[in-house]
């Protein structure tokens, strides 16, 4: 069944990795990035990672360097090791995913995106998503779940099919996606997943939103989302194609 992707998530721009500010003491995907955009009213995108013991953990990177004074994979720390490194910027640590639907509680639309666990796009083990499905099964709320990589997304369609449920696409040229190898590029790039995913939008690279395909998909009744926005300028030309956008770095208008 495919699930259209809740209005909610068509109204207020969407804050990539939350409404981060490092400055402002507010790190990508911690806890106070989230409040600050629930209180100024936008939608809220977050990635997930898996701890060692199988915690989604509310993280975007595969490693911990970029992030945090802690170094190594997320997959190779406990949840509860986690939870003692600090984001740099506050004093603030990873979060779980439980903390964030707790703390966000339907307040604003939640976009989660499962970050790819096999580092080439290939079909997973299903940790991830097993557990994503099960903390969202009683949560009260506009949500999604999306992922580049396809099969993940397909697991979720089996695991949580209430959910709304899109694929992360991209133009995938394979210079800034190395290591992932060029055929696995050329493969994901004309979004071949799309019906097999039963997915009911897209969130796709703002740069490449011209790509006929594209279209295509909107015309087949495809909600377009797109990342990354940043800047008033690059939000309006994007807005020319994607219903919504995803931004950061500055304060994006309310109403469009």
């Amino acid at each position: 069944m495919r699930v259209p992707l809740p209005a909610a998530f068509l109204q207020a721009p969407l804050t990539h990795r939350a409404y981060h500010n490092r400055a402002a003491g507010r790190p990508e995907n911690s806890r106070a990035a989230v409040q600050a955009a629930i209180s100024a009213g936008y939608g809220i995108e977050i990635d997930l990672q898996l701890s060692k013991d199988g915690t989604a953990m509310v993280f975007h990177d595969e490693a911990l360097g970029r992030l945090t004074s802690a170094t190594g994979p997320v997959k190779d720390r406990t949840a509860a090791e986690l939870a003692q490194i600090k984001l740099h910027g506050s004093d603030e640590t990873v979060p779980t995913l439980a903390e964030i639907l707790a703390l966000v509680a339907g307040q604003a639309p939640l976009l989660i995106e499962i970050k790819d666990q096999t580092d080439s796009m290939s079909e997973t083990d299903g940790r991830l998503e097993t557990e994503t499905a099960a903390l969202l099964a009683d949560y009260k709320g506009a949500v999604a779940v999306m992922s580049f990589n396809p099969h993940s997304v397909a697991r979720m369609a089996s695991l949580a099919p209430h959910l709304a449920r899109g694929l992360t696409t991209s133009a995938y040229d394979p210079a800034d996606w190395a290591p992932l190898a060029a055929e696995i590029c050329d493969r994901l790039r004309p979004i071949p997943d799309y019906d097999r995913t039963l997915s009911s939008f897209i969130s796709h690279e703002a740069a490449d939103l011209n790509r006929p395909r594209v279209a295509e998909l909107k015309l087949q009744g495809a909600a377009i989302l797109c990342w990354t926005i940043r800047s008033p300028a690059a939000e309006a030309k994007a807005r020319k194609i994607a219903q919504n956008v995803t931004f950061e770095t500055y304060p994006a208008a309310l109403t469009t």
